[in-house]
């Protein structure tokens, strides 16, 4: 029987983990490229050429992150300042690389570790995560590298581009990035009520936060951070794993 994309490779086979990664990675890479292509229209904006937009899409693949940064350069801010934004923006990204820490065996050497972090994305996360068992980091490194490509393709363009094309087709290419994470939940979603359930209390929890005027001011960074300890833990509690990532069956104590 021939394998499927279904099929998850054995551990140790490194090819197999690339391929995966390569076409797990194709559809991020696809909505990337629209949504840096518009970013890479108002970096051009800014005073950004093509060659500085690519160096800081490959040296910071966020979007968030990234247009924050363009905005301060366009107003022209101090170094200082765009450091600590896009620090405290893109804050999030340290607590996913502790949770895929989680997903690696104990002999993945530190430098694996350190590469692995930069391949740290909420849709490169996403796939990750959803790996069963153990994650080889070449699924992750071979997914980054494809999107990673996409998404400073999209940027150099998008600056050459300029101020071509009209704003609603700018608009309409960011819609690419929302459908990138509802084609990430919806499939466990569908597999499992828990995470179904996970999803929903998630989308609230972060509307609430929103419109909250005591939570609003919150940077988007923290608010990801302190919704993500909050409700993940709650469902550790609730729905534990073992270390392949199959539920844990708890027995009740009869006295």
């Amino acid at each position: 029987m021939s394998k499927t994309k279904s099929a998850w490779p054995e551990y140790d086979d490194t090819k197999g983990w690339i391929i995966r990664g390569l076409q797990d990675g194709a559809p991020i890479a696809m909505g990337y490229f629209a949504v840096s292509f518009a970013l890479g229209i108002t970096a051009k904006e800014a005073g950004i050429n093509a060659l500085q937009g690519s160096l800081m899409s490959i040296g910071m693949v966020a979007s968030a992150g990234e247009y924050a940064a363009i905005m301060l350069i366009g107003a022209g801010a101090g170094i200082a300042e765009m450091i600590l934004t896009t620090l405290v923006i893109n804050l999030r990204y340290f607590l996913m690389s502790c949770s895929l820490t989680q997903k690696l065996r104990e002999d993945v050497p530190l430098w694996k570790r350190f590469v692995l972090a930069y391949c740290v994305t909420d849709e490169l996360f996403g796939i990750s995560s959803a790996v069963p068992g153990y994650l080889n980091p070449v699924f992750t490194w071979a997914a980054a590298f494809i999107s990673v490509v996409g998404w400073t393709l999209g940027t150099a363009l998008g600056v050459i581009a300029g101020n071509i094309l009209p704003d609603q087709l700018i608009s309409a290419l960011s819609v690419a990035l929302y459908g990138m994470f509802l084609a990430i939940i919806i499939p466990p979603s569908k597999k499992s009520r828990f995470m179904a359930g996970l999803v929903m209390v998630s989308m609230l929890s972060s509307w609430l936060f929103t419109a909250s005027p005591v939570f609003s001011g919150i940077s988007s960074g923290f608010r990801v951070i302190i919704l993500t300890i909050i409700i993940a833990g709650i469902a550790a509690v609730i729905r534990p794993v073992d270390d392949k990532g199959q539920p844990v069956k708890q027995v009740r104590k009869v006295r």
